[in-house]
């Protein structure tokens, strides 16, 4: 599988609860550069922003956007794409689209599964930017695939398998 370089990744805070986690942007861009190495997509020439929000923005977003209301821990929006054969201007980046993750959620999970926030926490940003280079797991097949890959990205960082004890990540 060829390697390729990782796309600019913006790590935005919006939420005050994430200062308890001083190093979660540098989390975040460890596991997404592990990630771009690990799928055929090539993503050097490409953008992605992730919101770091608390689970009021991430349950509003969830309603807005898939109807449930609940918060969630993570909520991947992949950008619209230009038609194939389309002119694309040279000068600007290609969107892979967006990630928000929850705090609260995440660390309760993290809490509850016994992992460690950080451990956690770059698993769900694997789990997100895989989603915005086209993974998905509504169907069984498309579940292993996506949860094989995130276990092989995750073993890269030197972090156990998040499935061990679990069923999926819906």
């Amino acid at each position: 599988m060829p390697t390729y370089s990782s796309p600019a990744t913006e790590v935005l805070v919006v939420a005050d609860c994430w200062s308890a986690e001083a190093d979660a942007d540098a989390v975040i861009h460890r596991a997404i550069e592990a990630a771009a190495a690990m799928v055929d997509t090539d993503t050097a020439d490409a953008e992605l922003a992730i919101m770091l929000t608390d689970d009021a923005g991430i349950r509003t977003l969830n309603q807005n956007w898939r109807g449930i209301d609940k918060p969630t821990n993570v909520l991947s929006f992949p950008a619209l794409q230009p038609p194939e054969g389309a002119d694309e201007p040279d000068d600007m980046p290609r969107m892979l689209g967006d990630i928000a993750i929850a705090y609260e959620t995440t660390r309760r999970e993290a809490d509850e599964e016994d992992k460690t926030f950080t451990n956690h926490l770059s698993h769900l940003a694997i789990h997100g930017f895989l989603h915005l280079v086209g993974y998905d797991h509504e169907k069984d097949d498309e579940a292993e695939e996506m949860e094989a890959l995130e276990r092989e990205i995750l073993a890269t960082l030197g972090i156990p398998d998040p499935y061990a004890d679990q069923d999926r990540v819906t």
